[in-house]
């Protein structure tokens, strides 16, 4: 769009500072120039880089922007009256500073090198330029320089630049040390968002990354609701680094088999499990009472099997022919422990909705809960797909126990690796769908995935949400989200919601709004060195064909046995 000016100036300083935006005169037509530009600032030994939050029309003299003067005076003339008096200005949020020194030819070059034997690095704006500073349009060696070479090896394109088309790298490495989120309304692509970012991370060996796949869409291939195209599985191309779990035994994921089956055994279940549930079972606020006396009773691995053979309403005669409640009933127990009976009944009645159901069972076929973790822990990436039960109560009782179990194993590894030294904990990657339903401001407190977002950083463990409400996921939790990926949102408050805790939010909130659906999304946060809408890659063949040329990081040969599942 901008070809012929892309090494020359656009125009130059006429205002702004530190707590503003500065305003650039614009030398060239506006329509060459969008909102979300990125321009570099040259002045003396720095360049500043910035991005271009609004344009606005302006004059020498109102009368000028009023008065139609093309109609009353000869075109070249009008032409000449407008171009001195009528002018755009643009809004430029200031983002970055780098020292780059004198001109290398210059006498002065030695003498500033010998001051900074290490290239310097760009760093937070701390100061301005001055008036009529040239301002001019990012080359791919000033984003090269800002979001990493797409060359080096882990840094992964993740999309490029809306007026030129040049990369824009994440440097994945980076990415997996604290928890990310990638936002967007309904139908503005996050699924497909999301499988670019995790193949990514699975060719580069990132990380080892679970996925909980609620509507069956990351394993198998896929069909896309919108234009009926095949929609490539991760599993399609990555045959031996991704196992495909499903829930339930004999479960079917897109009429395909899985890997392997998960079974959760009754004694697994433990009480908070079940208190994480209590608004999706409607639970009373006696609850907990009732499943700390249960858990007395027989025992945290005991109690949900026990509780789940207890009849509900049982009555037999005793010796003078009045009706009690019988030895194996609920109501027999809560007399026996002092628990209020219509409590435990109403208990009862509402973990009927989970007493049956058919991957919840006494004695599993095989420890698939061990088997997951092993295979993550090995350098291998499971998509965990619900198949049928795709209800929230699955989910959500699913994805917390089987989290819990992992939080467990990986800081137990992370201390043994802190006290000896040896074997090193591989990070983790969770991605959770719909993650409102999860850290919503009721819930955050109770869910594994709250902890994890907050503290499990250390613990090698990071989250990567997936959600088109975040004004609905806890404020606390979306503080803690380093990279944020989002593509278009209507609504306010999830505008606010992504944009917390980040400055110049302000600049960029129309910039959130105006983005292009399923073309461009904005990148935010700790894992990119400063905000930036780019066109986002298609997830397409030719994704493919550009990811899989390039080769990952070098695997070792036990590494690749592990993978193999040798």
């Amino acid at each position: 769009m901008m070809s012929e000016h892309e090494h020359a100036s656009i125009g130059y300083i006429v205002g702004g500072g530190l707590k503003e935006n500065l305003r650039v005169r614009l030398t060239i037509p506006s329509q060459e120039m969008q909102e979300g530009a990125f321009v570099v600032i040259e002045s003396g030994d720095w360049q500043f880089y910035g991005l271009v939050t609004d344009l606005q029309l302006g004059a020498t003299d109102p009368r000028f922007a009023d008065e139609q003067s093309e109609t009353r005076l000869p075109a070249e003339l009008a032409r000449l009256l407008h171009g001195q008096t009528l002018f755009t200005n643009l809004e430029v949020l200031p983002a970055l500073m780098l020292e780059r020194g004198p001109d290398p030819a210059s006498p002065q070059y030695e003498a500033w090198r010998l001051e900074h034997p290490e290239d310097p690095h760009p760093m937070p704006v701390k100061t301005i330029p001055p008036h009529h500073a040239p301002v001019r349009p990012a080359q791919p060696g000033d984003i090269a320089e800002i979001f990493g070479d797409p060359g080096k090896e882990g840094n992964f394109v993740i999309g490029y630049t809306r007026e030129q088309g040049h990369p824009v790298c994440m440097d994945l490495a980076k990415f997996v040390q604290r928890s990310s989120g990638v936002f967007g309304a309904t139908g503005t692509g996050k699924s497909f968002l999301a499988r670019i970012v995790l193949a990514g991370l699975i060719q580069y060996n990132a990380a080892s990354v679970l996925v909980f796949d609620m509507h069956n869409e990351y394993g198998f291939d896929d069909t896309a609701s919108d234009t009926g195209k095949r929609v490539i599985g991760l599993k399609t191309k990555f045959r031996s680094r991704v196992r495909v779990v499903g829930l339930g035994a004999g479960a079917k994921i897109r009429g395909q088999a899985p890997d392997f089956n998960l079974e959760i055994a009754r004694k697994d279940i433990a009480p908070e499990d079940i208190e994480m549930l209590t608004r999706e079972l409607n639970l009373k606020e006696t609850t907990p009472t009732t499943l700390e006396a249960l858990a007395n009773s027989f025992g945290r691995e005991g109690w949900f099997s026990a509780f789940r053979d207890l009849k509900n309403g049982d009555m037999v005669e005793d010796e003078n022919g009045k009706k009690v409640p019988a030895s194996n009933s609920v109501a027999a127990w809560a007399n026996r422990t002092g628990v209020n009976v219509s409590a435990a009944e109403g208990l009862h009645s509402k973990l009927g909705r989970l007493f049956n159901k058919p991957y919840i069972v006494e004695k599993p076929a095989a420890d698939s809960i061990g088997e997951i973790v092993k295979a993550l822990g090995s350098g291998q990436h499971v998509v965990l797909s619900f198949g049928d039960f795709e209800s929230d109560l699955d989910y959500l009782l699913v994805a917390n126990l089987l989290t819990r179990r992992i939080r467990a194993a990986w800081e137990q590894r992370t201390n043994a690796f802190r006290s000896t030294g040896q074997d090193e904990p591989r990070p983790l990657v969770i991605v959770v769908e719909e993650a409102h339903k999860l850290l919503n401001r009721e819930m955050a407190a109770q869910t594994t995935f709250s902890t994890i977002a907050r503290e499990m950083r250390k613990y090698y463990v990071t989250l990567l949400i997936i959600d088109q409400r975040p004004s609905q996921i806890y404020d606390e939790v979306m503080s803690q989200l380093g990279t944020r990926i989002s593509g278009w949102l209507g609504d306010e408050d999830d505008i606010h919601a992504v944009l917390s805790g980040l400055a110049g939010r302000e600049a960029l909130r129309g910039m959130l709004a105006h983005l292009q659906a399923k073309e461009e999304v904005l990148l935010l946060g700790w894992g990119v060195p400063m905000p930036l809408p780019v066109r986002s890659r298609r997830y397409d063949d030719k994704f493919w064909e550009e990811l899989l040329s390039k080769s990952g990081s070098p695997r070792s040969t036990d590494q690749i046995l592990n993978e193999l599942g040798f």
